[in-house]
């Protein structure tokens, strides 16, 4: 328990802010859980939009690095180019 008044206000607004990146972690974790989990290809690439949207508002906000989004997306994009290749070896 902080005892002095700018001490309290300073918990409140850690507690808030580590709220906030959670829920911001939490959005982008699951949009990269959906998109690996599509089962179309094209379904896949429009999640990655959707992807990219959620981890570029994490890394405006500080919550990741930027290299580090990169890598996430670049990852992502790879794993979904492979479903592509994987799908027209199927096919012929």
């Amino acid at each position: 328990m902080p005892n002095k008044p700018n001490a309290a206000k300073a918990l409140r607004q850690a507690k808030k802010r580590a709220a906030l990146n959670r829920m911001r972690k939490n959005a982008f974790r699951n949009a990269i859980k959906e998109t690996k989990n599509a089962t179309k290809t094209e379904d896949a690439l429009k999640l990655a939009q959707k992807t990219q949207k959620a981890l570029d508002k994490a890394v405006k906000k500080g919550v990741i690095k930027k290299n580090t989004a990169a890598r996430k997306l670049s990852r992502l994009i790879k794993s979904i180019n492979k479903m592509k290749t994987a799908k027209k070896v199927e096919k012929k």
